[in-house]
């Protein structure tokens, strides 16, 4: 750099008159030479001159090329015209950043907008959330408020209803296996009465013990009646004309297979105490009999009760289900819901950091805004141009030491370099060395 800058100063003679000012301007002749070209001449004169009185001392260059750079802002903060070409890639980015402020600020109110209209919506389906949880525990009480159609009480009917089936279902377990034990397996003897020979408390395990096939005829056989009954339920629930006809077979069917285990235990009976004068044993005789008929409504009577019930508990089960999708269905509404806010809650997270840093970004704008406009406000000096300018008064002052200072060669050449080196201190302290050139300083004035 040290060579370059000693390549920058060579020895120019050029003739000069001394001036009466301290920075003479000369007299340009349009046609001679341009203004550029007069202002590196004047520089160059005054660098001269200046080290003609000095002695080319370069203690006191340091002091000269401050004084050159005073003079060089004044001249720049003069050229109006220049300034504002200078300055106009700075004007040009503050309205550039003033239009990026007022598209922030729109973005922003829309991001406040949305935040708002956001916690709007959180608000609200946590009201409905409220109300959705108030009415999950008043429908079993007032389902009518809310268009169910369902009887209110229904689930106090139900377990009521449920309980009473219990012991029936027993009663027709013990009922049809202790009938169907004595009607088909059991042997009677003299000893034996109606209800012995009807209720017999070892039905089960007797079946089983002389047989698997009695055992599982006599415990599955209450199965056939309770699924009658099922069916009685079903068919009873869609009101139709081939229905009823299903279902008036079934109780004639139910009455049959009754009349049957009646007929068999009564013959048995009949057996055991008809004489020779007594006549064979028939449906006639069977009519008259007051336990043929006990028995038959024993089960039949019985059987026709466990039917109504379980229609009436499957009616009632029915009614409470209404009111338990009902609720299931607001307790989905509510889980969805909550869903929904969660999502809100992180997309209003999100919106937050975004209007965080919208924030920022205008600040940093208007600050960048507020840097242009103190440049504006102030004097741009082109340290490029002063760097040519600053040369030129070196220039000078060096051309003088060579041509009139009578020295030995070393000492010229001491001379200069120290020159060269303070030039080089000055461009430091300006900021205008070779690394930062083309950029533009600032000097408030």
């Amino acid at each position: 750099m040290t060579t370059n800058i000693k390549n920058l100063f060579k020895l120019k003679s050029i003739p000069i008159e001394t001036p009466k000012e301290e920075f003479p301007k000369p007299e340009i002749d349009p046609n001679a030479e341009s203004p550029e070209e007069s202002r590196k001449r004047t520089y160059h004169e005054a660098g001269y001159r200046d080290s003609s009185r000095n002695n080319g001392n370069h203690t006191t260059l340091f002091i000269c090329l401050d004084a050159v750079y005073s003079k060089f802002q004044n001249e720049e903060k003069e050229m109006v015209e220049k300034q504002q070409k200078l300055k106009e890639s700075y004007v040009n980015e503050q309205k550039n950043r003033e239009t990026e402020i007022k598209a922030l600020t729109v973005s922003l109110e829309t991001k406040e907008e949305q935040l708002t209209h956001k916690n709007t919506e959180i608000e609200d389906h946590q009201n409905k959330i409220e109300s959705l949880k108030a009415e999950i525990n008043d429908l079993p009480r007032n389902p009518e408020k809310y268009n169910v159609k369902a009887t209110k009480g229904a689930s106090t009917k139900f377990w009521i209803g449920a309980i009473l089936l219990i012991p029936i279902s027993l009663y027709l377990l013990t009922f049809y296996i202790s009938t169907s034990y004595s009607a088909f397996f059991k042997s009677f003897d003299a000893k034996s009465t109606v209800i012995q020979s009807v209720l017999d408390a070892q039905a089960f395990s007797k079946a089983w013990n002389e047989g698997v096939i009695e055992g599982a005829f006599v415990t599955l056989i209450p199965s056939v009646f309770l699924g009658l009954g099922f069916l009685i339920h079903m068919f009873g629930e869609n009101k139709t004309r081939l229905n009823y006809i299903k279902l008036g077979l079934l109780f004639i069917v139910t009455f049959i297979f009754d009349a049957i285990l009646a007929y068999e235990i009564e013959s048995k009976l009949y057996e055991l105490n008809k004489t020779f004068d007594s006549p064979p044993f028939d449906l006639t005789i069977a009519f008259t009999k007051n336990q043929f008929w006990g028995i038959i409504f024993a089960g039949f009577i019985v059987y026709i009760i466990w039917g109504l019930v379980f229609d009436f508990v499957m009616k009632e089960h029915r009614e409470k289900d209404k009111i338990k999708n009902e609720q299931e269905i607001r307790q989905k509404n509510v889980l969805f819901l909550m869903e929904k806010i969660n999502v809100l809650k992180k997309e209003i997270e999100e919106i937050l950091v975004s209007i965080g840093t919208t924030k920022e970004l205008i600040i940093k704008t208007r600050g960048r805004i507020e840097e242009l406009q103190n440049i504006i406000d102030g004097v741009i000096i082109p340290t490029k141009d002063y760097k040519l300018y600053a040369s030129e008064y070196v220039q000078g002052w060096i051309t003088y030491i060579g041509e009139r200072i009578a020295v030995s060669k070393t000492e010229k050449q001491i001379m200069i370099d120290s020159c060269i080196d303070i030039y080089s201190t000055n461009l430091e302290d300006v900021g205008a060395n070779s690394d930062s050139q083309n950029l533009v300083y600032l000097s408030a004035l």
